[in-house]
């Protein structure tokens, strides 16, 4: 995967940094963005600040990132809750819908003329929640959910193409993310990972492993697919 041009959305900390370091490790040119500059990322990583469900900031990015592209990872993701009785629940169902899957929808659309055909490479994290359902979260299980379906329709229309399209679920990853749902629900790390049948929660690297893989030349007949990262919970 030697000068393999990547871009990573939701790049500066958790599982896309995590990506975005072992696409490093392959030898890839990688760009990362975040709506913010986290600061200190790894050497070698070109930063661009990008809000993805943005159309305007998004074809900024990617003409910054030139006239190739071998891989895009939408990573990028919020979550939030949003019972359907509370008086703010329209703005979060927004935001989550904005950013989650008309992102996910506008990067893949500004990537496609960058891409070579048979060797591009999409990988959209999605989320154990888009398999199952969750009663207080339904504009982040509706997102990702989304993103499953969307997944599988541009693997359809890109197969010709030689481009391939793939999904990974994770459940628990050890993010900033988790630990905030964790508080909201009065859970901890530890009870996570009782409920998960490996007896912990995935790590960042974990997660990385699995697109890292589906951007392998290795995958290369893997398509349309959706790959639980989640240590037996869905089995």
């Amino acid at each position: 995967m030697s000068d393999r041009i990547v871009l990573i959305t939701g790049g500066s900390k958790g599982i896309g940094l995590a990506a975005a370091r072992a696409f490093q490790a392959e030898g890839c040119r990688v760009h990362v963005c975040a709506r913010a500059d986290p600061g200190g990322l790894p050497d070698g990583l070109v930063f661009h600040r990008c809000d993805v469900g943005d159309k305007e900031s998004v074809g900024a990015m990617f003409a910054a990132v030139g006239s190739r592209l071998d891989v895009l990872v939408n990573n990028a993701g919020v979550s939030g809750v949003n019972p359907l009785d509370a008086e703010d629940g329209d703005e979060i169902w927004d935001e989550i819908l904005r950013v989650n899957l008309t992102g996910t929808y506008l990067c893949s659309k500004a990537a496609l003329p960058l891409m070579p055909d048979g060797g591009g490479r999409i990988v959209n994290v999605s989320s154990s929640l888009g398999l199952h359902g969750s009663p207080d979260q339904s504009a982040y299980c509706a997102a990702k959910h989304g993103v499953i379906g969307f997944t599988r329709s541009l693997a359809l229309s890109l197969a010709p193409r030689g481009i391939t399209v793939n999904a990974v679920c994770p459940s628990w990853v050890d993010t900033d993310m988790a630990a905030r749902r964790w508080r909201e629900i009065g859970m901890t790390r530890e009870d996570a990972a009782a409920d998960t049948p490996s007896g912990r929660i995935a790590t960042p690297e974990d997660v990385a492993a699995a697109i890292l893989f589906l951007a392998s030349p290795g995958a290369r007949h893997i398509n349309g697919q959706v790959i639980p990262v989640d240590g037996g919970e869905s089995a």
